[in-house]
């Protein structure tokens, strides 16, 4: 039964994050961030709750009066900070439960999880014992209902016998005591929430505990807003000679009082026991009995092995022994930890199909992030250069400066940066590198030239030199910056190079299909193989909406009449039917295939969309090409964020 329930709900977070994937991007997926966005909702929480409690009167005369007084102050920015304080803690309930749900639809709670997931149940219970506190401060007819009913209902257990409601029986007997005890608890709650938030996180490798700066931007807007728009505000004084009969509910930390008031208080405890106690035996419930025995790791380029503990996933093994994995969502959502499985078993695990095509499966590809091992295995990781326990197993970080900026097309800028003096990147043609920037987002850019010759035998004034080709994308937030704000002299963070998008040795002719800036290393790979001699036939099929998105033509023109093994033909998709273009027209999978029905022998190389790449790969292994011979690299511009 549980297994039936977690494939449901797995089933509807895939379908949900798929559609948040296509409007933000994978690196904004809310989805993928809920655990991080519940520390961010508890500092604005604990910043609103210090600056209220500074001009909050303890006294029961006092309590109500300061609130109001707090909520109409200051031209309304009192009750503003008020509303946020309130909405946060509602949203923070909301992320919690969330985060939770979704890591027991994946089955992430058994085995050395388990220690986060208990944990996590207790988190959720301190959040909601700090949050019916809040309701008791104000003082008003809220605040009356809910101290009333829990005091209520924890006198219904044995050995109270009524103690506890006595206290307000009459308005002489709530003393000013009793409200300094409910901040005490209020304070001590929040701080011990915070304590168990940072020991929960402890178990998990690399935690990250602040969600990417525009998910942070756009929440705190969003909360401010809502402030705005639905202000929160008193619900009149208490008064315990009368019993609120309407009032203003908040079912998101109010869930069980409607419950409580009905007079169902052994109900209530049974549930609330009962479900706690449920959760914290849950990752003990139906254990599967294949996922007992730890699996050695062997990671190449290295190699490097560690030991995989029982349903641990590739990436948090190699994590927690300090390896340093590219990743990025870890939720199957990106694409950036991509592995190939050599040798070995693995249980793919949930992702999404956009990042691993059938195509990648069939080459024996998988996501670290979602993999877990059934057997000893071997992976190869993408991208690294090496993974050996030494200096080496780190990307390199470097800086370099904006040497010139160049619009090659309306909406291509190429961007050429130069690295300091006497200083040099090693690379492979056809491999990226990541802008970093300020928040510590990445964003991958191929390089668009040819490394240094090793042959030369000194350096030459263009071996520090590198050339990216960057496409604006509309609410691309890097993109915008290089066309409307980058000058030359700029520094600019990255690391690298990464990739294994990178020409073959063998005796096979080449085909290359490029969709957009998929040229970038493409021309990368060409300029390299003609410096170097490379006599294969090679062809190249440049795909794009319109002819003014061709640039370089010069240069392609230029190697079609030096090279006799060269072949270049462009591909317009967008164009109308009365438009003059001479060339091919279409997609420019399909007029490869017109012109290369059989694609046996032949080794392919596709850079583009991932839309283009997941139509094209399928297509050319139906046409004979062996999937071992089929070399792509994807990538997928985010609105929002750019790429």
């Amino acid at each position: 039964m549980i297994g039936i329930v977690q494939r449901v709900l797995r089933a509807g977070f895939m379908g949900a994050e798929a559609v948040f994937n296509r409007a933000f991007g994978d690196r904004m997926n809310p989805f993928y961030h809920l655990g991080k966005i519940s520390f961010f909702l508890f500092w604005i929480i604990g910043a609103t709750g210090l600056i209220l409690y500074a001009f909050f009167d303890t006294s029961v005369e006092g309590a109500y009066q300061s609130v109001e007084t707090i909520t109409h102050s200051l031209w309304g920015l009192g009750g503003v900070l008020r509303s946020l304080h309130r909405y946060a803690s509602d949203a923070m309930v909301l992320t919690m439960l969330l985060h939770m749900l979704r890591y027991f639809a994946f089955d992430r709670l058994r085995g050395f999880r388990a220690f986060s997931w208990v944990t996590g149940v207790g988190l959720l219970w301190l959040t909601y014992v700090a949050g019916v506190n809040g309701f008791m401060l104000p003082w008003d007819r809220m605040a009356q209902f809910v101290t009333q009913a829990s005091f209520e209902w924890m006198d219904w257990l044995p050995g109270f016998k009524g103690r506890l409601i006595r206290n307000f029986i009459l308005p002489e007997h709530v003393s000013n005591r009793l409200f300094s005890l409910l901040v005490f608890i209020h304070i001590g709650v929040s701080l011990l929430l915070l304590l168990v938030m940072w020991i929960h996180v402890q178990r998990v490798p690399k935690a990250a505990m602040h969600p990417p700066r525009p998910i942070t931007v756009a929440l705190s807007v969003t909360l401010l807003v809502l402030s705005l728009a639905v202000p929160v505000f008193s619900q009149g004084p208490a008064d315990l000679h009368t019993m609120p009969l309407r009032l203003s509910f908040d079912w998101f930390l109010l869930t069980v009082f409607p419950l409580i008031q009905s007079g169902a208080m052994g109900a209530v405890w049974v549930l609330l026991v009962g479900s706690t106690a449920f959760g914290v035996m849950l990752p003990w419930l139906t254990l599967r009995r294949s996922a007992h025995a730890p699996r050695q790791l062997t990671i190449h380029p290295g190699p490097a092995r560690v030991m995989a503990r029982a349903g641990e996933t590739l990436l948090d093994a190699g994590l927690r022994a300090e390896l340093a994995l590219p990743y990025d969502c870890r939720a199957g959502g990106c694409g950036v930890c991509v592995c190939t499985v050599l040798n070995g078993k693995v249980d793919l695990g949930a992702y999404q199909d956009a990042v691993l095509t059938p195509a990648m499966r069939a080459r024996g590809q998988a996501l670290m992030c979602c993999a877990v091992a059934l057997e000893d295995v071997e992976i190869e990781v993408e991208g690294v250069a090496t993974l050996a326990r030494d200096e080496a197993s780190e990307l390199r970080h470097l800086q370099a400066r904006v040497q010139r900026l160049e619009r090659i097309s309306p909406t291509v800028m190429r961007v050429v940066l130069a690295l300091p003096a006497g200083q040099t990147l090693p690379f492979t043609a056809g491999q990226y590198i990541n802008i970093i920037l300020e928040d510590g987002a990445k964003r991958a850019f191929s390089f668009a030239n040819a490394p240094a010759d090793p042959a030369q035998p000194f350096p030459l004034p263009t071996d520090n030199l590198i050339e990216l080709h960057v496409r604006l994308i509309e609410g691309g937030r890097f993109t915008t910056h290089v066309f409307e704000a980058m000058k030359e002299g700029d520094v600019v963070d990255f690391e690298g190079p990464i990739g294994r998008f990178t020409l073959r040795d063998s005796e096979r002719p080449i085909l290359m299909i490029a969709g957009a800036t998929g040229f970038a290393p493409i021309k990368s790979i060409l300029e390299d193989a003609f410096r170097r001699g490379i006599r294969r036939p090679i062809e190249l099929y440049w795909g794009v909406r319109s002819q003014e998105d061709l640039y370089l033509q010069d240069l392609l023109a230029q190697w079609q009449e030096r090279h006799a093994n060269f072949r270049y033909v462009p591909v317009l998709s967008d164009l109308a039917p009365d438009d003059p273009w001479p060339g091919r027209r279409g997609f420019v999978h399909q007029a490869l295939l017109a012109d290369h029905p059989d694609l046996t022998g032949y080794e392919v190389y596709a850079c583009g969309s991932t839309r283009m790449v997941e139509a094209a790969v399928p297509d050319f292994i139906a046409h004979g090409l062996g999937e071992q011979f089929c070399f792509s690299d994807a990538f997928l511009p985010t609105a929002g964020q750019g790429s």
